[in-house]
């Protein structure tokens, strides 16, 4: 029952992988939009998802309870190490890639977004359930 729950988000870190894996030169480079950060709000927004896709799975299993009771920092705790974790892989294992602090915070501050996105989603959910 875990991996049925949880496939979405790890099939998510491996498109992760590949991503953070493609040799720079293969990525398009557009100028404009260079000068706008989009590198930045791309990396937020794959860990937003990502945290949002961790933090349901982990909810939604049921084979370790201890796991279903501390889903949310878990799941951010795992999400934030797996951004680092890309990085150093960028800085030493991938070809024609290098690691960057801020791609690291702008990860982290995905995560942080989605995970309080998700409470906020949560907590309306509920008050909409209780009436």
């Amino acid at each position: 029952m875990f991996l049925k729950h949880t496939k979405w988000a790890m099939l998510w870190a491996l498109l992760i992988l590949i991503l953070c894996g493609m040799p720079g030169k293969d990525i398009p480079h557009i100028s404009f939009l260079e000068l706008l950060s989009f590198d930045k709000f791309v990396h937020a927004s794959i860990f937003f998802i990502f945290i949002l896709l961790s933090i349901r799975g982990f909810l939604l299993q049921t084979r370790f309870l201890k796991l279903q009771q501390t889903a949310k920092p878990v799941a951010f705790g795992i999400c934030v190490a797996y951004g680092g974790l890309m990085e150093i892989m960028q800085a030493t294992l991938f070809q024609d890639r290098s690691a960057d602090i801020y791609d690291f915070i702008a990860n982290s501050f995905g995560c942080l977004m989605g995970w309080i996105f998700y409470k906020l989603i949560e907590r309306k959910i509920l008050i909409k359930l209780i009436r």
